[in-house]
């Protein structure tokens, strides 16, 4: 009964929506979530599996599908490793990978003391007590392989305190198998403590099943090194940073083989964020950000020769490629999005670049709605370089009519603002409410050259703020955009920069609404888990006095510095188990909107981190959104 009534408030939602002819919060989350899983043995299907969300239950449930590569109607299946190769197994069948926590050491006082078992004491002696929304208990993912039947188990990290897969994010793809099955390659950070907080250093390790022996191959590369894969001849490729402490370095393609390492993309002005090897072994193809949007790339493999091999683009358009599904024959299989569409399976002519639409999840549902116009324009900036700026404006917009315009502040702040389709900060489902929406590709962002990326680096409130500034002012010279209905939204280091732009923006903007955003660096630095973060971008701690960077954003780029001259109504939201910008910067800026007079709502999310991913809690988030700008702007 209980399932038959979350279907009929469902199909309701859903009525509504379509009775609307616009994308709702309600309708966004009724959406299929499509993620590829692999290609089928024989080439001709790809399998994926479909998220959809219960609301009313607060739940989700996945269910697996194939479809021919060459297009056709799909077909349910139980298991997708029936078809597709489960990489969890050994090359030659014997033995299966898989890892799991494993406790090193106490941390509760129960533990230390059980006699005082009803304790909730938790004690620590070093840093990384806590790590994005999870307090240390003293255990560890280590990785562990077994025979088939899971008999005969081990654990190749045995004793050691370093995770595989790494925290917070690892998962799956940091442990594989070397291509003749002989050994074991992992991926991990060999640091522990303070250490631990102040490094981006994880390095890829090969465990011997025959020797049991450990080979760091990736000695004296001091940065991130992560997503080992094998071609078909056994040749190790990887992702690799150079500079330990730089989360946001530049990224390459490196390789191993018998001729040594090499950079495959170091003389590429852009950084991969996934790439596969083909089916030859001859070429890596790689998904990066790229002039605002996200493509397939592909870089051939060079052998014994020393030049530079040369990086080629398959894809173009306005969209995102998201992830690589598999090759078979001459079509990749990838998955794709933009503003008005979440991700389905394509199929890419690695000839010519051309994509065919494979599956059609949503398609109903975008059929049944007025979509936005998206329009990519180039934006003088205030130092004379050329921004790339998403404007994205309501269904059925009318140009003699004005509309409340929304700045949207990214977050990262290195992350790229491309054609991505967020299930929160989704400009779709803003435009449909009758907003036009700004998106700057400001200095930080991924896509536009290593130069733009690290711009932003110590320089938090200088000239990106400036970027932010001539993007509204560009589009506030419309004669559609209402001037005097302006407002700046955004999450994460978008939350800081909605902080940072209510101290000086000169009264240009009617609301603010900031998503667990940095408020007061002082406080951050004493609090978040990740020190490398703030080391690097803000230029270290605050007791520092002759340290010029770090003394300059605590001053200079510090948005609690200028809350004095706040005048604006701010909604403020601020998870409680975010660690990462912890929960007292969301609450120090509410109780100063507060303290000064200013309209303001706090939206207080206790079991959420730094995103916000149940489903009750995301629509709440969402009807919040709108009912602010609603009473504001």
């Amino acid at each position: 009964m209980k399932k038959f009534i979350s279907l009929i408030c469902l199909s309701l939602c859903l009525q509504t929506a379509f009775a609307q002819n616009v994308m709702t919060p309600e309708l966004l989350w009724g959406l299929g979530r499509v993620s590829g899983v692999g290609i089928s043995t024989d080439g001709k299907a790809a399998v994926y599996s479909v998220t959809r969300y219960d609301v009313n239950a607060n739940e989700s449930r996945t269910a697996y599908y194939s479809i021919p590569v060459g297009g056709g109607k799909a077909a349910k299946i139980t298991d997708p490793y029936s078809l597709v190769t489960d990489p969890s197994i050994s090359p030659n069948g014997k033995y299966k990978l898989y890892h799991r926590p494993v406790k090193i050491y106490s941390v509760k006082g129960k533990d230390n003391y059980p006699e005082l078992d009803k304790s909730e004491v938790q004690i620590y002696n070093d840093l990384m007590y806590r790590h994005w929304d999870t307090w240390a208990d003293g255990s560890y993912n280590h990785v562990f392989m077994s025979n088939v039947d899971g008999s005969n188990e081990v654990d190749i990290m045995k004793n050691k305190t370093f995770h595989s897969p790494t925290k917070p994010f690892g998962d799956e793809s940091d442990y594989t198998w070397s291509h003749k099955g002989g050994k074991i390659l992992y991926v991990t950070k060999t640091k522990t403590g303070a250490a631990y907080t102040v490094s981006t250093n994880t390095d890829i390790y090969s465990y011997d099943l025959n020797t049991q022996t450990t080979t760091n191959l990736t000695k004296g590369m001091m940065g991130y090194d992560n997503s080992p894969a094998y071609s078909k001849y056994g040749i190790l490729a990887w992702l690799s940073m150079k500079t330990d402490g730089n989360e946001a370095d530049k990224i390459d393609i490196v390789i191993s083989d018998r001729f040594g390492k090499k950079n495959l993309t170091e003389n590429w002005d852009g950084s991969p964020d996934s790439f596969k090897w083909s089916a030859d072994g001859k070429t890596i193809y790689f998904i990066a950000p790229f002039g605002g949007e996200k493509h397939l790339f592909a870089v051939d493999y060079p052998g014994k020769s020393k030049k530079q091999p040369v990086v080629k683009q398959i894809t173009k358009g306005q969209f995102d490629v998201t992830g690589i599904v598999g090759q078979t024959g001459k079509q990749m299989i990838v998955t794709r999005t933009d503003m008005n569409h979440a991700v389905e399976l394509y199929s890419v002519n690695l000839s010519d670049g051309s994509m065919e639409q494979l599956t059609h999840v949503n398609d109903e549902v975008y059929n049944g709605i007025g979509l936005s116009k998206v329009e990519k324009r180039m934006i003088t900036t205030t130092d004379d370089k050329q921004m790339v700026t998403w404007v994205i404006y309501p269904p059925n917009f009318d140009p003699s009519k004005k509309y409340p315009t929304l700045l949207y502040c990214q977050g990262g702040p290195h992350g790229p603002l491309s054609q991505f389709y967020s299930y929160r900060w989704n400009f779709q489902v803003m435009a449909a409410q009758g907003y036009i929406v700004v998106a700057p590709n400001r200095r930080g962002m991924y896509g536009h050259g290593v130069e733009w990326n690290d711009q932003i680096s110590k320089d938090y409130g200088g000239q990106n703020m400036q970027d932010y500034l001539s993007a509204i002012d560009d589009l506030a010279k419309e004669p559609f955009v209402d001037e005097n209905r302006l407002g700046a939204v955004g999450a994460s280091y978008g939350g800081y920069s909605v902080f940072y732009l209510a101290g000086m923006h000169n009264k240009r903007f009617k609301t603010f609404i900031s998503h667990d955003g940095i408020f007061n660096w002082r406080s951050m630095y004493g609090t978040t888990e990740e020190m490398f973060f703030v080391n690097w971008e803000i230029g270290g701690p605050y007791w520092e006095k002759d340290n010029a960077a770090a003394q300059k954003s605590y001053a200079e780029f510090n948005p609690i510095e200028f809350v004095q001259n706040w005048d604006t109504p701010i909604m403020i939201v601020q998870g409680g188990k975010d660690y990462r910008v912890p929960i007292g910067q969301g609450l120090e800026a509410y109780q100063a909107a507060q303290l000064l007079g200013i309209k303001s709502r706090l939206i207080y999310i206790p079991n959420e981190n730094h995103w916000v991913l149940s489903a009750q809690n995301g629509l709440v988030w969402q009807r919040e959104f709108f009912r602010w700008l609603e009473e504001t702007l």
